[in-house]
């Protein structure tokens, strides 16, 4: 597959624009081949790593911005989101005690995740790869990457 052009959106940092912001990644995952539950775990990683930057780097709503965009490069759908709230170190973030038990349902999975704690694990699980860049100057990188399906 050849590298797409890249799309970009920006939205403020606030709870009502996450559905815009999965839309707009669900839109381009969709357009580079991915069934519909891939397409849903995409959303799900993107809904998390959007909570996390509002609750986490921005401490709630209080107006900073989020740059989202997503682009194909050889076998992979590559999702990038950019923050300059406070800078975040992802080893510091334990995994949870219950992510096992948890398993077994989505359903808990995802209450779960709402009361916190699961979010990172939850995302790397859904995704190929998740990485992290973390500079007080520059911002957070999050940089998440989904395999292409294979072409017939």
């Amino acid at each position: 597959m050849t590298m797409s052009q890249k799309q970009v959106l920006t939205v403020l940092g606030q709870y009502d624009q996450i559905r815009e912001t999965c839309d707009f990644v669900c839109e381009g995952a969709r357009l580079a081949g991915f069934d519909e539950t891939a397409v849903f775990h995409i959303e799900l990683a993107c809904d998390e790593a959007c909570t996390n930057i509002i609750e986490h780097a921005y401490g709630g709503e209080k107006g900073g911005v989020i740059n989202i965009s997503y682009e194909t490069a050889d076998t992979q759908f590559i999702i990038i989101f950019h923050d300059n709230g406070r800078t975040f170190n992802p080893d510091s973030v334990p995994l949870p005690p219950t992510v096992q038990a948890d398993a077994a349902t989505d359903t808990t999975i995802h209450e779960t995740l709402k009361e916190g704690g699961l979010g990172l694990h939850f995302m790397r699980q859904l995704m190929d790869s998740v990485t992290f860049q973390s500079d007080p100057k520059q911002g957070n990188t999050l940089i998440m990457v989904k395999q292409l399906p294979e072409s017939e």
